[in-house]
């Protein structure tokens, strides 16, 4: 039976992508590598980097030890003017202030509706990088992809451990079996339009702050 021309195009297209996709893995393995994979600047450094380039995007920052952790977020809830977050599962009791007038709401599945009406939300990260300012979210119990995106205010805690200099490095940090989404913040949420009008909170909280903890 003669081949239809619906056939003979499929037959052409199949052809065409099957050496590419046999030799993917070599192709891969073939792409030049010689880009920094990694930093040289000691911890400080890159903390005062990574601080340096979160306010340039007009983040708040804040530096504490572990143990200021819970009088931080309260410190940061009154300067951004908000008194009750919702917060992720890895948000254990111990870091949260006993401040009168400050609440926490555990996210077990709230709506949409209910994630909008949250004056904000405290979530940790995965990680963090220095030169591009850049917070790495890895979703699950860090929080769903809703819960960062929607509440105005985001509070985020940042380990110093969890700061890498460059994108390879946070990558390679990133490695693991888990398939869990991720999202990438540089700084509160903001577009321009075509007159370049910046507005704020367009894809997401419109506000940021990080709270650096450095042992």
């Amino acid at each position: 039976m003669p081949m239809s021309a619906r056939d003979e195009i499929l037959a052409r297209i199949q052809r065409t992508f099957a050496p590419a996709a046999r030799s993917s893995a070599e192709d891969h393995a073939a792409i030049p590598r010689d880009y920094i994979q990694s930093g040289s600047l000691d911890p400080e450094a890159r903390l005062d980097v990574f601080e340096d380039r979160l306010r340039d995007y007009g983040a708040e920052v804040y530096r504490c030890a572990p143990a200021q952790l819970p009088e931080m977020i309260a410190i940061a809830m009154n300067a951004a003017g908000v008194s009750s977050l919702v917060i992720p599962d890895d948000i254990g009791p111990n870091w949260l202030p006993k401040s009168e007038g400050l609440s926490f709401t555990r996210d077990e599945n709230l709506s949409y509706a209910d994630l909008d009406r949250a004056e904000g939300v405290l979530t940790t990260c995965a990680v963090a990088v220095a030169l591009t300012g850049t917070i790495i979210l890895r979703h699950g119990r860090s929080g769903r992809r809703a819960v960062t995106l929607i509440p105005d205010c985001h509070l985020c805690i940042v380990r110093a451990s969890q700061v890498v200099e460059t994108l390879p490095e946070a990558i390679r940090e990133l490695e693991s079996p888990t398939r869990s989404p991720i999202t990438t913040i540089s700084g509160p949420s903001a577009t321009s339009d075509i007159e370049m009008t910046r507005i704020k909170g367009v894809h997401g909280p419109r506000r940021l702050a990080v709270i650096l903890v450095v042992a």
